[in-house]
């Protein structure tokens, strides 16, 4: 077993006002911390998804395990192959390798703070997307980036098989 000592000297302090904030409702998504601000400990944000909005289709890290801790509402979450439904104040944490996703449950919105650690350069990945929902990169371009942000994506059946049995008739 190896220890990972991040690297840096001052406390890291954001303010939920000075708070970058990526995308809008559905999805939005408030950059807190990155993991050159934590000497590489974590990179961290706040995630809101409105009623039913997907959050983050099937992936996984090859270097970081990512925490998911529900602040508010209600969330379907991904593990493998298991799609567990969390609650306010519950907590889960995906390993490194293990495929994961998140969205919202339907009809209800969900307020997750997601901690990936070790950290990665995760806030210009979280542009990215933005620029693919302005229209400004395709969604192609994601597989151009996978190894840059260790997000590597894939297809999940019990996934694909939740959202669809939680909202009939919607594509997902």
């Amino acid at each position: 077993m190896s220890l990972f000592v991040p690297k840096f000297d001052e406390s890291v302090v954001v303010r939920e006002a000075e708070a970058e904030v990526v995308g809008r409702a559905p999805t939005t998504v408030r950059l807190l911390a990155d993991s050159s601000a934590t000497g590489g400990a974590l990179s961290t944000q706040r995630v809101t998804l409105t009623a039913g909005a997907d959050g983050a289709a099937p992936h996984w890290h090859d270097n970081s395990a990512e925490m998911f801790f529900l602040l508010d509402g209600a969330a379907d979450i991904l593990s493998g192959d298991e799609v567990l439904t969390a609650g306010p104040g519950d907590l889960v944490v995906v390993p490194p390798g293990k495929p994961h996703a998140f969205a919202a449950v339907p009809g209800t919105d969900a307020d997750l703070l997601i901690v990936l650690t070790p950290g990665v350069e995760r806030f210009e990945y979280f542009r990215h997307l933005q620029r693919i929902a302005l229209g400004e990169a395709t969604r192609e371009s994601l597989l151009e980036v996978q190894e840059l942000y260790d997000n590597h994506f894939l297809r999940s059946s019990a996934w694909d098989a939740r959202r669809r049995a939680a909202a009939p008739g919607e594509t997902v």
